[in-house]
């Protein structure tokens, strides 16, 4: 008796079996079996296990395992560097259409380039990162054209497309990040840990599961539950601050929530999203706040003893899901040398090279056997200077590419990121055959992957991996989703002074001064010369207030200023005190010696900065602050600080007269709050500390250990605090004196 129907879709067949899993093919042949629906996709006409949705992921996984040969196994171990839909013809991330770039070739934005095509054909590459997409649509059909290629290939192994985070609402973004394509808008991480709200939490953890697989994407390389220890880290605004029991409870519920598929009696299905959560065994204490993007900043140091705490959330949090998925699917390691976890090679190796802490401890002592997957780009050649983006083969400058890949598949780990070249798999497949025997290697190989397949089998893409564009415009960015993350945003403001200016009257004239940020590098460690910036968006703050021309026709001044923006190394200079204050700051109480150091491109080991100077890039911002107190007279200055790590207010809070915190919002949630119409309920999720002594002389590794700011009326500015006052009465003419912590 047939057991299934069958829908026409745009270029592909979706059969619906009944009480059983969903068939998505384009041109791969089904069987029938007892009435019902199977993928037959070399068609044999028999049943193959890792065919029969019937089975369990973990049986199908293993089973196909054993079938793929070195190089399919080789493939899914590269996870593929980003991708833009459609690719730029020039840049970091180029791509062609038939030899052409994109706007010569007539191609379809959702056409596969040159590259993609032997990816996934020569290479057989399953895992790509997407990043800048034009629509949902574009993007569900991009899927489908991958998969559809994929399908053709022996075993139809579907691509599992990945995405940094891409809800951020900030605009201002320190770190490249991942184009939003119409999807709801959330606050950044520490804009969420400022709302304390656990069910905001798992509602932004739906919403991103709900709308990543509308656009195709299973896996999300998040979240970030690295301790927020260090206040002057690159990465800090992505995590959920400092507190080791907030980051933990907030890194469950969030992987939870993406993981789980509701009613599924194992938590996994079509609507789940594998949670890649980041940096093992904790990003955060990097040395003076230098980043290991950069080799300059490689080191992650331990003066306070607290590696437990930055193990915490993965360890109780991620690795013990209370949901049925049970743990994260994937961990990525960070860039790091993780200093004082073993003294072998604690102070020499990138942490995925490190054996101790990827095998003795996450393997082994931890128990953990989802993926392991490297941070992106660690295994290419080294740069000639300290001073460049892709040099991240930390402690292993000496040994090729072939060896660097056995070293790390020997720890433990499944997977390369920012790759698109199986030969170096390849050739860790021969040396480890040379060195371990071939049985042993092939074992190894085949483990990692079981361990990768099973995500694409959990998540449902073997029988069902396409999607329906109409469907994927209707979901992504729709009312509910927008509606919850705009409340969150709002939720996560946080009111840190207020001499009862606010709320502000609806249509009061305001004077918003235009900004500048002096030149330095870029991300990617290119020359960035500098540029003027609007202070707001004009159109926005008209909706809400008029806008004045010039302060002396306004009745309030209203600065949106950034944290200061400051860099840590300089290749004339050298090692620079990275600087949470604007005016210039000259570090006469830093360290002599530095906690770690040594590169084969350095003359020293000691990365100190002791009496070095640096001045942030938008000091100007504080001059924004201080001129407007100055030509407004008695009238009232607010300041919004757009805050990606902490910063010393003592220079600027005396001249405002009321300082709120966005942590990556859209301007109208500030304007709202600024208006009264929502009021302030944002807590810090860290602390501000009173000056940059304290930072310096604090602990990298150690949770809320600065002396924290306290301003001209007496608050605060520690962890938890922020002031509220009711929403304002519009017939009362907005304006609302009461405020308390």
């Amino acid at each position: 008796m047939k057991r299934y129907t069958m829908e026409q879709k745009e270029g592909w067949t979706l059969y619906r079996n009944q009480g059983g899993a969903e068939i998505g093919a384009a041109d791969c042949p089904v069987l029938e079996l007892d009435g019902f629906l199977f993928k037959d996709p070399e068609g044999t006409g028999r049943l193959q296990p890792w065919c029969d949705w019937r089975l369990t992921p973990e049986e199908r996984a293993a089973d196909l395992a054993k079938r793929l040969s070195v190089e399919e196994i080789a493939g899914l171990m590269i996870y593929s560097a980003h991708q833009m839909v459609p690719a730029p013809p020039a840049g970091p991330f180029p791509g062609t259409y038939g030899g052409k770039p994109f706007a010569e070739s007539g191609a379809e934005p959702w056409d596969l380039t040159d590259q993609q095509v032997k990816m996934l054909t020569e290479d057989h590459i399953r895992h790509v990162l997407l990043t800048v997409v034009r629509s949902p649509a574009v993007s569900a059909r991009w899927n489908n054209r991958l998969q559809a290629l994929a399908e053709k290939m022996p075993h139809a192994i579907p691509v599992n497309i990945s995405s940094d985070p891409r809800h951020g609402a900030g605009k201002a973004a320190v770190e490249f990040k991942s184009e939003a394509a119409s999807v709801s808008k959330w606050p950044e991480g520490l804009g969420l840990a400022a709302t304390f709200d656990e069910e905001m939490v798992r509602d932004y953890g739906r919403a991103v599961a709900a709308e990543y697989r509308a656009l195709g994407i299973a896996t999300a390389l998040g979240p970030q539950i690295d301790l927020g220890t260090e206040p002057r880290w690159l990465r800090f605004e992505d995590t959920f601050g400092p507190d080791p029991e907030l980051v933990t409870r907030f890194g469950k519920i969030y992987c939870d929530a993406l993981q789980t598929t509701a009613g599924s009696p194992d938590g996994w299905g079509r609507d789940s999203v594998l949670a890649m959560v980041k940096h093992w065994p904790g990003g955060g204490p990097c040395e003076a706040g230098r980043d290991a993007h950069y080799p300059y900043g490689k080191f992650a140091v331990y003066p306070g003893g607290r590696q437990s705490d930055h193990l915490k959330p993965f360890t109780e949090g991620a690795f013990r899901l209370d949901g049925p998925t049970k743990m994260a699917a994937a961990v990525m390691p960070y860039y790091t040398v993780s200093c004082d976890f073993d003294e072998k090679t604690g102070r020499t190796l990138g942490n995925s090279y490190n054996h101790h802490l990827i095998s003795d401890l996450l393997r082994d002592k931890y128990g953990y056997d989802g993926v392991v997957c490297t941070d992106w780009g660690i295994t290419s050649d080294p740069a000639p200077v300290l001073d460049s983006f892709g040099s991240r083969c930390y402690g292993t400058e000496d040994l090729t590419e072939g060896e660097r890949h056995l070293k790390i598949l020997e720890n433990g780990v499944d997977q390369f990121g920012g790759n698109t070249d199986i030969r170096p798999v390849l050739e860790a497949y021969r040396l480890g055959c040379g060195k371990h025997g071939e049985e042993w290697m092939r074992g190894r190989f085949e483990q990692s992957a079981r361990r990768l397949l099973l995500g694409s089998f959990r998540c449902g893409l073997f029988d069902q991996p396409y999607l329906d564009p109409a469907e994927s415009e209707r979901i992504v960015g729709c009312a509910e989703f927008t509606r919850r993350g705009f409340e969150a945003q709002l939720k996560s403001l946080v009111l840190l002074k207020n001499k009862g200016v606010l709320p502000l009257k609806e249509k009061l004239k305001v004077y918003v001064p235009d900004r500048h940020i002096g030149p330095g590098k870029t991300f990617f460690r290119t020359p960035d010369p500098g540029r003027n910036l609007p202070g707001a968006d004009r159109e926005i703050v008209e909706k809400y207030l008029t806008w004045a021309d010039t302060p002396e026709e306004a009745d309030a001044a209203l600065v949106f200023i950034e944290s200061p923006i400051s860099d840590g190394y300089d290749q004339e200079q050298g090692y620079l005190p990275i600087t949470l204050q604007y005016r210039p700051y000259t570090a006469d109480t830093a360290r002599e010696a530095s906690l770690a150091g040594g590169d084969p491109r350095e003359t020293s080991p000691n990365r100190s900065y002791r009496g070095k100077t640096n001045t942030a890039r938008n000091e100007s911002d504080l001059d924004l602050v201080l001129n407007a107190r100055r030509t407004m007279g008695d009238k009232p200055v607010v300041v919004v600080i757009r805050m990606h790590h902490g910063a010393v207010l003592g220079e600027l809070e005396p001249a405002a007269d009321a300082i709120v915190v966005d942590f990556g919002v859209q301007e109208e949630a500030i304007l709202e709050l600024l208006t009264g119409r929502a009021a302030p309920a944002g807590r810090l999720p860290i602390q501000l500390p009173a000056d940059m002594e304290t930072v310096e002389v604090h602990c990298e590794d150690r949770p809320l250990d600065l002396t924290a700011y306290t301003d001209e009326l007496g608050n605060t500015y520690d962890y938890g605090f922020g002031l509220t006052y009711r929403k304002a009465s519009r017939s009362a003419g907005g304006v609302s004196r009461e405020t308390s912590t």
